[in-house]
């Protein structure tokens, strides 16, 4: 496939002509056009190939990686976890199936949705955002104990 694509690439290059103005003169002119027209299209194929690289790690790669986390995340449902669905619906998990959950979202309501429609499970969310406050509130104290050592 990337032999062809490299194909491609040199098809695409215009044809080097060996016709310069003149005589006998324009004959070794045009081995240098060739020449550089070969590196020329060299130097696409890289660009290129980097592009392509550049793509796939800023891109391609991080979806790949949440989607792994999410899937992990769906196969650690179990009865009784607090979830928060994909259009925000909080509820705890009563039963799970193959591809199918049943949340119980008030007293005697409960609903069925696709396991893949499952967003978050809160227990994590919320040991996530704790450990964010205490990060930040660390932090605040160490700021605040720096000034007053500033200040004295």
């Amino acid at each position: 496939m990337l032999t062809q694509f490299l194909e491609f690439l040199f098809w695409l290059q215009p044809a080097a002509s060996g016709g310069g103005g003149g005589g006998g003169g324009g004959g070794g002119g045009g081995g240098l056009d060739a020449a550089a027209g070969g590196s020329s299209c060299a130097m696409q194929a890289g660009l290129m190939a980097l592009m392509m690289v550049g793509l796939y790690f800023i891109m391609i790669r991080p979806e790949q990686k949440r989607r792994k986390e999410h899937d992990e995340m769906l196969a650690s449902i179990r009865k009784g976890t607090k979830v928060r669905t994909a259009g925000g619906i909080l509820g705890e998990v009563v039963t799970v199936n193959e591809d199918e959950v049943v949340l119980q979202i008030a007293k005697n309501v409960r609903i069925n949705i696709l396991r893949s429609n499952i967003g978050t499970v809160e227990s994590v969310r919320k040991a996530e955002v704790d450990k964010l406050k205490s990060s930040s509130t660390d932090d605040s104290k160490k700021e605040s104990e720096a000034a007053a050592k500033d200040g004295a």
